[in-house]
């Protein structure tokens, strides 16, 4: 049975969890309307990520004894400015939801559910890989600066980009 308090601090990662999925998709669709069409793929799929993110942490509240809630989101911005100010914005997300999983942590350790606990380390081990894939995209482009055909490579191999994370099961 969850306590309380730890049940609160969960339902409102369901709600960042959500509100991330919908920031990812709100960025997708300005790619894909922008023509940049493997960018707005890797955005989609993301946004499904989070999704599923969100719908874990449901279903751990409700197998817990507790009631998952499904609140109210905010409208997530529509416009971006370039791909790099976007990516800098997904950056500065990640780090956010970095903190919230990281605050959650603490209540279960304070509250003693160790059970909960253990169950948010993969929650601790996906943000050091978004991170970490934020960082090395921020770096890519970096190295593109403005240069039209390092966007158009950049495009079509950021759907395949991702990041061995230290934190990542050496087994898998």
């Amino acid at each position: 049975m969850l306590k309380k308090k730890v049940e609160e601090a969960l339902n409102g990662q369901i709600r960042v969890e959500a509100q991330s999925s919908q920031i990812y998709l709100s960025m997708a669709s300005w790619a894909e309307v922008k023509g940049l069409e493997g960018i707005s793929q890797f955005l989609y799929k993301h946004s499904d990520e989070e999704r599923m993110h969100m719908l874990k942490l449901v279903k751990y509240i409700n197998e817990r004894g507790g009631h998952a809630i499904v609140s109210e989101l905010e409208a997530p911005k529509t416009e971006f400015g370039s791909f790099q100010q976007l990516f800098k914005a997904l950056f500065e997300h990640e780090m956010y939801v970095s903190e919230c999983i990281n605050n959650l942590v603490e209540v279960t350790l304070n509250e003693k559910d160790f059970a909960t606990h253990n169950f948010l380390q993969w929650y601790v081990a996906e943000q050091i890989e978004e991170e970490a894939l934020a960082r090395t995209i921020l770096d890519k482009i970096s190295l593109i600066g403005d240069d039209k055909g390092g966007l158009y490579l950049f495009d079509r191999d950021i759907q395949q980009l991702t990041v061995d994370s230290a934190a990542a099961d050496p087994g898998a």
